[in-house]
């Protein structure tokens, strides 16, 4: 049965960090049982992770092409795995697939943090074994035995913590998550288990995608399902929801709001598109001397799509606080709540580089990574600051108070950054344009005759800006074709 995941990028590594994945040269139970183990106690809240045997591991990287497992051992493995299982307090089942790769079989065990927390295992599974079971925890790329009191009181403290994400949710149901939502995620993400997820029945296919939980008789989806697979996740979560707010003043008299809900990573995309849309604008400078043209953006796009991923994932969903992103004339906002856990602090925020592996949502940031909308590698916020450094705008600011009850980011506008001056006729244009208007009507408005050059010398040129839109998009020449005031067009008249 196939794993929710790309195959080759696991393997490579760009979904999933690195010590996240533990590699095998060959099928050693022992070893096996300890890393499901660790894994599944998922001490730090990375969300799990993958044990992949069939492939040698040099300096922490597998080594390619896999030497593999033979083809009529991997039925056998299966077997010993599902016993191996049972050896682990309390039970413990994780995903277990054979994939073909390279010429060569691998076994691909998926192990998610897991829900009862924690979990301990065997020291040793030989004929001589004193069955004493230990605690295993993930330590960097390393599994290793629990030891000290002080550590086994930590693994008690944090992992009984199961993140809010992965929590069963029992107000809601099975019938609340939306079969296509899931079946169109696996298909864009090229799992193997998509075509599977054709026929597979549905509840089988959200126990496989580890998206519910519970006895057979009170099957209840998890809160990650809900946010990802579910139409309306702000009917059980309130601040499930981006609100973009753009001003056209300083005193902020007059502004656009538009409001953004549905699944979490539709939400992202569709915000994020808004933003390139509306609020994004490049400016092209000619330099004396120069053959090539400076070219730069108000906001890099870069450092805006990274900053609203990092709120999307690492705000709480038990909050009913929406996301916030405040266009002014002078900034960009994205404000979410609460701010970073602990060990992060306010002063900490200006150092080049914060280390902190302890996530507010494992799965969440599992789907982001696997859809390319996120890294969930401590680099969000060293990548904004190089995307603003290279597009030679001010470095960006990170704000958080002392009590952690919100997070600011706050992208300046290009110091450089001048937009291009409205003529009087396209201001009449433009006011004109508040309510659909055909080329005839705009024309005559300005004392013009309807002609196909007066169109390209004044109307072309704010269509390309983005300050007017057709009103027939997919048919610009169509006879009912109208013209209207876009948001930026509003933006650039204020």
């Amino acid at each position: 049965m196939g794993l929710p995941v790309n195959i080759k990028e696991l393997l490579t590594g760009h979904t999933v960090e690195w010590e996240r994945l533990e590699f095998k040269a060959g099928w050693n139970p022992e070893d096996v049982l300890h890393s499901i183990c660790a894994f599944a106690n998922d001490i730090n809240n990375w969300g799990g992770g993958y044990v992949i045997v069939g492939i040698k591991e040099q300096d922490g990287r597998p080594v390619l092409p896999p030497q593999g497992l033979p083809a009529n051992q991997l039925d056998k493995i299966q077997k010993e795995l599902l016993q191996l299982c049972y050896l682990i307090t309390p039970h413990y089942f994780p995903v277990a697939e054979p994939v073909e790769y390279q010429g060569q079989w691998l076994l691909i065990i998926w192990i998610p943090g897991g829900q009862t927390r924690p979990y301990k295992a065997p020291l040793s599974i030989g004929k001589d074994s004193k069955s004493q079971k230990v605690y295993w925890v993930r330590h960097f790329a390393n599994t290793v035995q629990v030891r000290t009191e002080a550590d086994e009181q930590r693994l008690l403290e944090l992992a009984a913590k199961v993140p809010f994400d992965d929590r069963i949710n029992h107000q809601a149901n099975i019938s609340d998550l939306s079969p296509a939502l899931i079946r169109d995620f696996l298909r864009e993400i090229k799992s193997n288990l998509a075509a599977e997820a054709e026929t597979m029945p549905f509840v089988t296919l959200c126990e496989q995608m580890r998206l519910v939980s519970g006895p057979p008789e009170y099957l209840k989806p998890l809160n990650i399902a809900l946010l990802m697979f579910n139409e309306q996740p702000e009917r059980f979560f309130r601040g499930a929801v981006i609100e973009v707010i753009i001003y056209h003043d300083e005193i902020g008299d007059q502004f656009t709001e538009k409001r953004f809900t549905g699944p979490l990573h539709r939400q992202l995309r569709q915000v994020l598109e808004y933003l390139r849309n509306q609020v994004l604008q490049e400016e092209v400078q000619k330099v004396s001397g120069q053959a090539e043209a400076r070219r730069f953006f108000n906001y890099p796009y870069d450092a805006v799509e990274e900053a609203l991923a990092n709120a999307v994932y690492h705000r709480s969903y038990e909050s009913q606080q929406t996301i916030e992103v405040n266009v002014r004339p002078t900034q960009l906002e994205i404000l979410s709540y609460p701010g970073a856990l602990p060990p992060v602090t306010p002063q900490m925020l200006t150092q080049a580089r914060i280390v902190s592996r302890d996530y507010r949502n494992r799965r969440v940031g599992d789907f982001l990574r696997e859809l390319h909308l996120t890294e969930g590698r401590a680099t969000g916020l060293p990548k904004i600051r190089r995307a603003m450094q290279v597009n030679g705008s001010r470095p960006p600011v990170f704000e958080m108070d002392e009590a952690h009850s919100y997070f600011l980011t706050i992208l300046p506008v290009h110091p450089d950054f001048v937009m291009r001056p409205l003529t009087i006729r396209e201001q009449q244009i433009l006011r004109y344009c508040q309510q659909p208007r055909t080329r005839k009507e705009i024309l005559s408005h300005i004392g013009l005759g309807a002609s196909p050059a007066n169109s390209t010398r004044y109307l072309a040129p704010l269509v390309e800006l983005g300050y007017l839109a057709f009103t027939i998009p997919d048919a610009p020449k169509s006879v009912k074709q109208a013209y209207i005031l876009t948001d930026k067009g509003s933006h650039a008249l204020a």
